[in-house]
């Protein structure tokens, strides 16, 4: 039995870059597809981007996307310049979401296996959370590469389990983020929170049987304590530990960052070789 769809798992990338000739994984990002219009045959067009936080790679003139091939053999790996015509992050400095236009057509075909988030099916934003009665202790599942564990031969991502701590700041419109009860690291910015799936739920309340995307991890959240030196009574050192507690982005900070992108009307960006790596994919 599953409760989170295995093409989920193939949704997430991580993301590394070369450092003193080494590569070094440290951070993550998933595919995302936006809805545009169906296509003469009645198909599902799709503008796809990769989505991570503005922190990974704000400071970065290129980065590495691993991807693995649809046959048993190693993962490859694509460099990806990025600059101002092909980073794009949400408007608000205070909204860490960021977002990368990519064409799969090279990944097609190269034999890669990869999927994309559907924004039409496969998430969740606040109204549609709120709607559906979702609450603290809710489950969720935090999809990510924590300290650069991505392996060596093929890219298999890290399920953690969690549920929700604090989510009514958001719907009150008093936060722009919510609070997850789950374990990260460095190398989990940017990885796909969903909420999970549940079969039982309190008499009078909903239950929810879809796992869906609804946010992304942005950072945990520290707890400080300041070592204080018994001779002067001054502080010496502060300790900071991970609290298990941890911010996420919802997934409506994607949908307006993807409307910010498409008024700037940028051009699309290129991967090896000026192969574009950019624009809609028919799923």
């Amino acid at each position: 039995m599953a409760l989170i769809p295995p093409f989920f798992l193939d949704c997430v990338v991580g993301i590394g870059i070369i450092n003193n000739s080494k590569k070094q994984w440290i951070g993550t990002g998933f595919l995302y597809g936006n809805y545009i219009e169906k296509n003469t045959e009645g198909q599902n067009l799709y503008e796809v981007f990769l989505v991570t936080n503005k922190h990974v790679i704000n400071d970065l003139s290129k980065i590495i996307l691993r991807f693995n091939p649809q046959e048993d053999s190693p993962a490859k790996d694509y460099e990806l310049s990025l600059n101002d015509q092909n980073r794009f992050g949400h408007p608000n400095p205070k909204i860490d979401v960021a977002i990368i236009p990519i064409n799969t057509n090279l990944l097609k075909s190269e034999g890669m296996k990869f999927q994309f988030f559907n924004s039409d099916i496969h998430t969740f934003n606040k109204k549609q959370l709120i709607d559906n009665e979702t609450t603290e202790g809710d489950g969720v599942f935090v999809l990510g590469f924590p300290m650069g564990l991505i392996g060596t031969d093929r890219q298999h991502v890290i399920l953690r389990n969690g549920c929700i701590a604090r989510i009514r700041d958001l719907f009150e419109n008093r936060n722009t983020d919510f609070i997850v009860d789950a374990l990260v690291f460095p190398g989990n910015s940017g990885g796909p929170v969903i909420l999970k799936p549940e079969i039982i739920n309190i008499e009078g309340t909903k239950v929810n049987n879809k796992a869906a995307l609804i946010g992304i991890i942005k950072s945990y959240i520290p707890y400080q304590d300041t070592a204080v030196s018994l001779q002067t009574k001054r502080p010496r050192i502060i300790f900071e530990d991970n609290t298990g507690l941890s911010l996420v982005e919802p997934v409506d900070h994607i949908f307006e960052t993807i409307e910010h992108y498409k008024k700037l009307k940028m051009i699309p960006t290129n991967i090896n070789n000026n192969q574009q790596f950019q624009y809609i994919l028919k799923k």
